[in-house]
């Protein structure tokens, strides 16, 4: 495809995370949105941190002069910096806030549209304010000055759009589309090997539950431990848990991890807080009887989609966009929900969320056929509807609409 019938069009993305230093599902979505975007226009990356040898992908480290600022600060330093090398580009897509700020300079800097993806909200994670002091309202400037200048906001889900407009009611609908996460699904697929699952110590022969995610407010995962307590005696439960946003939550899930320890069978709970190589999550996934998504905020989940690709039947909360990706009663369980409007996402009834987040996990665990006949359904739903080719496909479009 050309802009002009003579030149492949250029659209620069402009993202915190690309890998190899990737932490969550904004950076995946960038390794693979990158990699099918480059079939379609001439694609250029700017990222955040060490130089990277990829062809077309330029890295900024933190501003010298900004060291020891607020972490915010420091990022729209960088942000600066990644505006001044978007030059030459048709257009610009940002991603998250930690580059949105980038954007939109850009486009008043050079005179091209912005195109932004919103993976999360500021307004949404108001318990950042833990992790970044002051910064969290400069956070939430970066944000709601791109969204609200944009010419065109992609949204990961329909519920993310929903989101959008109930916090920035003043963006015209209008300019939002719904573009979905993907997932590789030859990447993402069954692996039955033992090695890693052998070396982590879990044991094959009892039913298992995996939950993979950051210990961050949004992930739920102290309410996924409490509910922990009332799963079957021969269940496993393995946290693939790490990269702690805070050491108020970091010191929260330890003390979580040591009750439940002493209340069940110790070697029945393993968690590994290093963040593990892919194909070591594929086959802790491939084995588990169910992976579990407590998220109290999550515009799509993309985690989902990997356990689905894996054949493994999913428990998730029905919050963000999860319903979009897990199909109740056929992929998986969606567990209700009914939440704080204070953006915090706290349930309402947090007993109850816990008590019916026991009861789905134990419904899928003590039934082996329905968690095989779910894990099938689950890869046969993202070869069908998630795949990176399709979504890159989409987003030109998007790029198509704004120039």
């Amino acid at each position: 495809m050309t802009d002009s019938g003579t030149r492949r069009l250029r659209a620069d993305l402009i993202t915190r995370e690309y890998p190899p230093e990737v932490y969550g599902g904004a950076g995946v979505h960038l390794e693979y949105l990158s990699r099918d975007l480059r079939r379609l226009a001439d694609v250029r990356v700017h990222c955040f941190g060490a130089p990277r040898d990829e062809a077309g992908v330029t890295a900024y480290p933190e501003v010298t002069e900004l060291a020891g600022a607020n972490a915010a600060l420091r990022t729209m330093g960088v942000n600066l910096e990644m505006a001044h090398g978007a030059a030459g580009a048709d257009l610009v897509h940002s991603h998250t806030w930690y580059a949105n700020f980038a954007g939109h300079t850009a486009k008043l800097l050079h005179g091209i549209p912005h195109v932004m993806t919103t993976h999360s909200l500021e307004p949404l994670r108001p318990w950042k304010a833990e992790q970044l002091g002051g910064g969290y309202a400069l956070s939430s400037f970066c944000e709601r000055t791109a969204v609200e200048n944009a010419d065109a906001i992609i949204a990961v889900s329909g519920g993310m759009r929903r989101d959008v407009l109930r916090a920035y009611p003043a963006v015209n609908p209008d300019k939002i589309q719904v573009v979905y996460n993907g997932i590789d699904t030859e990447l993402y697929q069954p692996n039955h090997g033992t090695d890693v699952v052998d070396r982590l110590g879990i044991d094959r022969n009892r039913p298992s539950v995996v939950f993979v995610g950051r210990i961050t407010r949004q992930k739920g995962l102290p309410y996924l431990m409490r509910a922990c307590h009332d799963l079957p005696a021969e269940a496993q439960i393995i946290l693939l848990a790490g990269a702690p946003d805070t050491p108020e939550i970091a010191a929260e899930v330890a003390e979580l991890a040591r009750e439940l320890r002493a209340a069940r069978d110790p070697q029945g709970v393993i968690w590994v807080q290093e963040m593990l190589p892919k194909q070591e999550v594929i086959q802790v996934l491939t084995h588990a009887t169910v992976f579990v998504c407590p998220s109290i905020y999550e515009p799509m989940g993309i985690v989902n989609l990997e356990a689905m690709a894996c054949e493994t039947a999913v428990v998730a909360t029905a919050t963000g966009g999860i319903p979009e990706v897990v199909a109740d009663g056929e992929t998986g369980l969606l567990v209700p929900i009914e939440q704080l409007q204070d953006g915090t996402g706290t349930p309402v009834e947090p007993e109850r969320f816990v008590a019916d987040l026991a009861a789905a996990l134990t419904r899928v665990l003590r039934d082996p056929q329905l968690a095989e006949t779910m894990g099938k359904a689950g890869r046969r739903r993202a070869v069908e509807h998630f795949s990176w080719a399709r979504i890159a496909e989409d987003t030109l479009e998007v790029y198509r609409s704004v120039l």
